[in-house]
């Protein structure tokens, strides 16, 4: 019988302990399942790196994107495969792979022992103020605005556990009126042959993903090989709304004065002086000072449709 590990964790904002159980009641239908409930991030990823070290058929992460991230960076590189049971606020992953959006459905789709296939992620490095950072993005990863608008939404958990997207989109709206009203460019952006000053940097590894429910987030008007990065140069509160819009509606947002959108990006480099927030897939590592995020292919094994 295939083995699976399942990774929950209690905290996700849709997490009940019966929920769990019909879940874990399901999953052993069709596999030897060993359940574990990490008591944080690190644990998490030190479980499913270890299950895969042992080959475990798939690791199931049961939560929202922050257990989803940590999962799947001990598993990138490796035979098993990542599932998915989301609980969480936003669960932007499962919406990625298409994923049933309840945990029981969720559950079932993946006892049916569904097809795995590899998807790409992007490898982050980077350094700060006592900080040496390393590991991968699965959908996105921003430095300046796009990870100061993540750590204001975090700082009221119940909020975002309430209402979701909309607190994200109220959060980048705060902060476009107050703190990035015309604050200067301190990051140097280079890709290849392309360079840019900018207060914000988001990188774009699937298309289209978002925070906002059903509303999508397209940085490029059609899917790019490699990844895609929007590069904001200036930021007032007329152009983030320009670029809330323009995302949803997916157009080009180098149409916006002031953003460029580089798409087909290999590798990409930021120097932040000072040294800026980060954050990947919603998860914030701290300021660095320097970033290299690259594209990885065929790098995580994921059962999806």
């Amino acid at each position: 019988m295939s083995r699976l590990l399942l990774i929950a964790n209690p905290l996700a904002s849709g997490f009940t302990g019966a929920t769990h159980r019909e879940v874990l009641a399901i999953l052993s239908e069709t596999y030897e399942v060993e359940s574990v409930w990490p008591n944080g991030p690190e644990e998490s990823g030190d479980a499913s790196a270890k299950a895969a070290a042992n080959g475990v058929d798939m690791v199931v992460a049961m939560g929202g994107d922050g257990v989803t991230h940590h999962v799947a960076n001990g598993l990138v590189g490796t035979d098993s495969a990542l599932g998915l049971i989301p609980v969480g606020t936003t669960n932007v992953m499962s919406r990625i792979l298409k994923l049933p959006s309840r945990p029981l459905a969720a559950a079932k789709f993946l006892a049916a022992r569904p097809n795995t296939g590899r998807i790409p992620v992007a490898r982050v490095e980077g350094n700060g103020p006592g900080l040496r950072l390393s590991g991968y993005a699965l959908f996105a990863a921003g430095i300046g605005l796009d990870a100061e608008v993540v750590q204001q939404a975090e700082a009221t958990p119940h909020r975002k556990a309430w209402f979701g997207g909309l607190h994200y989109a109220r959060s980048a709206t705060w902060l476009f009126l107050s703190r990035f009203r015309n604050r200067p460019a301190t990051m140097r952006v280079t890709s290849a042959d392309q360079q840019a000053n900018a207060v914000g940097v988001l990188t774009q590894v699937h298309w289209p993903y978002t925070y906002f429910g059903r509303l999508p987030l397209r940085l490029t008007p059609a899917p790019a090989e490699g990844l895609s990065a929007l590069i904001v140069e200036r930021a007032t509160a007329s152009r983030g709304v320009g670029l809330a819009l323009t995302a949803a509606a997916g157009r080009g947002l180098d149409k916006i004065p002031g953003a460029t959108v580089w798409a087909s990006v290999s590798e990409l480099t930021v120097e932040a002086d000072p040294p800026a927030p980060f954050q990947a897939d919603g998860e914030l590592w701290g300021r660095l000072g320097e970033l290299r995020i690259t594209n990885v292919p065929d790098a995580l094994l994921v059962a999806a449709p």
